[in-house]
């Protein structure tokens, strides 16, 4: 990859779709967050598709999915399928990769797994669609992994899309995806890098003051059309 021949790098690109029929989510949550993003038909392009969207940009994007299979029940895309796809168009690509923490020791194998054998840069959590407190000591032995492979840890926070406008929002609890609860992880690994994602509505100055305050972590602003960033943030 090139970088100075690009004009940025968006760090934050969700594949929807592996090309082959299976999403990322369940037809229902699918449906509600089409509806919730005015998304239209485009909403699904496969890695390859997106590789030409941002190629034609000079852009470069990091590309990922979301595995909340013990929480969601629904079968995750491939991270191994991914960083092939991101190998494919290594000019464009970057492959991170994402294992869900409630599965303990297998999370930890599996993280090790794709820094190895897929050469991911960093993973990517959503703790509420996966269901857990980063806090939560239990999920440590990973956040080390990650930590000792230089590896990049991106956590949603603030409100998801995903599940709004349901009933009970689908079950999916907003409360786990307080950046607060990313800032202990930021203390005890203070050599892994972390992101915490969007403007973290409705936890704006709690994510402003632990980016400010801790040396590794930093904010990305995706998934918020600037006009709608809170004054604090600008």
């Amino acid at each position: 990859m090139d970088v100075e021949s690009l004009v940025a790098i968006d760090v934050h690109t969700h594949v929807e779709s592996d090309g082959h029929g299976h999403y990322s989510l369940d037809d229902e949550l699918m449906d509600a967050s089409a509806k919730y993003f005015k998304a239209d038909a485009l909403r699904t392009p496969t890695i390859d598709q997106i590789a030409d969207h941002y190629r034609e940009r000079q852009m470069a994007a990091v590309v990922f999915t979301v595995d909340a299979e013990h929480e969601m029940g629904h079968p995750p895309l491939s991270s191994e399928e991914i960083a092939e796809g991101a190998a494919r168009n290594n000019d464009v690509l970057i492959p991170f990769g994402s294992v869900d923490p409630r599965r303990g020791v297998e999370a930890v194998e599996r993280a090790r797994r794709l820094i190895g054998d897929h050469g991911v840069r960093g993973f990517k959590f959503h703790p509420s669609l996966q269901g857990f407190r980063p806090d939560d000591e239990r999920w440590y032995p990973l956040y080390e992994v990650l930590q000792d492979a230089g590896m990049v840890a991106l956590f949603h926070t603030g409100q998801t899309g995903i599940g709004a406008g349901l009933p009970g929002g689908r079950g999916i609890k907003l409360r786990y995806s307080d950046p607060m609860l990313v800032d202990d992880v930021a203390a005890d690994f203070p050599h892994l890098s972390i992101i915490l994602a969007h403007p973290s509505v409705p936890w704006v100055d709690s994510s402003i003051s632990i980016a400010t305050h801790k040396a590794n972590v930093f904010v990305d602003l995706s998934g918020w059309r600037p006009k709608y960033f809170p004054p604090q943030l600008v």
